[in-house]
């Protein structure tokens, strides 16, 4: 039996997988290494995030995305985005150097069993581990609007749905969405000949600006310091305290969630979308349905209502982490985890959810450690806490402190004791 079934091998599941290696664990990680970035993101797409804040996460820092791009000739520089090839190159070669061999197949369901999990994987076979690192990355909580809906994949696509765009080039296409994945999938599709149009709810875009030098005077810095999801006091204690924003009310942490980094275009992708992209502010899709052509949009803008005609649809419309799209946890598993307002599963501070054994890693934490868990940035501190948690329950046994959160915090740490 394994000390640790780490299910995902993404920028979390392999940082997570190093750090358990590293710390003794007998460890097993399943998953296709970085198939989200490989395979669900087209190519000619940069980071939003700086190069020093995409760093995979080992216990010694040696395996970073400096040292790979310095290793090839180029210079991770702070201000110059990093290429999706670059980024999806760099974590093949951390899964190789930093983590445990990879288990490239799918687990497909997660059960109870006695003093522990059984893993099923898409061959059948059945592994068993005392505890399990859910890292499954954004793809099984994609979002389409409900409007959309029922139509064919043929009509309507996700962002998340394409590893690239060429199907498109000399169509019709309406894009969904305000942020970074509708603002560069739009200009990527009108640079290679497509007729692209974005439709955003919001009467406005935002941009991110420039961000500021690396090295500038100690009062600037102290005025609004670097962090990584950008400058400034409050994307700080985002970034680099997830521990301590864990602690804030519910409510506070709800309304957070719910406004802190909203959609936003990176401020190098803004020159391509305003000279190329037609895009259409204040427009609420409210219902759409197949025609001989495509489909036809029907609209409602402050100004009354509307209808568009396009080919296709795609909603870059993001991702809602609930348990109840957790689909590859056994039923009788996944209906005992406690959630919050959200939807989303309680972790405790250390990423176990409210079942024994069983931790929660990524997108599906943002609610619980905040916004710094929807980045690659949040893999190091999740890796490290988590690991130290597993050591603890793996101490403790499946028995251990189950729903009661408060008494758990209380208690002295046996790792560090």
């Amino acid at each position: 039996m394994y000390d640790l079934l780490v299910v995902g091998a993404g920028p979390y599941g392999l940082s997570i997988a190093s750090h358990a290696a590293a710390a003794g664990l007998n460890v097993r990680v399943f998953g296709r290494p970085m198939a989200s970035w490989r395979d669900h993101m087209p190519r000619g797409m940069f980071l939003k995030s700086e190069p020093w804040a995409s760093n995979l996460s080992d216990p010694e820092a040696r395996w970073r995305l400096d040292v790979y791009c310095a290793g090839r000739g180029v210079e991770a520089r702070h201000g110059r985005p990093i290429p999706l090839d670059m980024f999806t190159e760099y974590g093949l070669w951390f899964a190789r150097n930093a983590a445990p061999p990879v288990d490239e197949r799918t687990v497909t369901r997660i059960a109870p069993h006695t003093g522990g999990f059984d893993a099923t994987t898409e061959d059948g076979e059945t592994l068993h581990g005392r505890t399990v690192a859910l890292a499954v990355g954004v793809l099984p909580f994609v979002e389409i609007p409900s409007a959309l809906r029922g139509l064919s994949p043929d009509l309507v696509s996700h962002s998340s749905h394409h590893a690239d765009l060429d199907r498109f080039r000399g169509r019709d296409v309406t894009v969904i969405g305000g942020g970074q994945a509708a603002l560069e999938t739009a200009a990527l599709l009108a640079e290679q000949g497509s007729r692209v149009r974005v439709l955003v709810r919001a009467e406005e875009l935002y941009w991110n600006e420039v961000p500021p030098p690396w090295e500038r005077p100690w009062w600037q810095s102290a005025r609004a310091p670097h962090s990584g999801l950008g400058p400034g006091w409050r994307n700080w204690f985002y970034s680099e305290r997830p521990g301590l924003y864990r602690r804030l009310a519910e409510p506070t942490r709800a309304r957070i969630a719910a406004t802190a980094l909203g959609p936003a275009g990176a401020w190098w992708v803004r020159e391509r979308v305003e000279s190329g992209v037609e895009v259409l502010l204040g427009r609420e899709v409210t219902a759409a349905r197949a025609t001989a052509a495509g489909v036809r949009l029907d609209t409602e803008t402050r100004g009354g209502v509307g209808t568009l005609e396009t080919e296709h649809v795609i909603a870059a419309t993001g991702f809602r982490a609930t348990r109840d799209r957790l689909g590859l946890l056994a039923d009788d598993l996944r209906t005992t985890l406690v959630t919050g307002a959200d939807g989303a599963p309680e972790v405790g501070r250390d990423f176990e959810s409210s079942y024994p054994g069983l931790f929660l890693a990524g997108l599906i934490t943002a609610a619980g450690f905040g916004p710094a868990m929807r980045f690659v940035h949040g893999a190091g501190f999740t890796a490290g806490t988590l690991v130290r948690g597993v050591r603890r329950r793996l101490r403790s046994g499946p028995a251990g402190w189950g729903l009661d959160t408060d008494r758990r915090e209380q208690a002295p740490d046996p790792v560090r004791s």
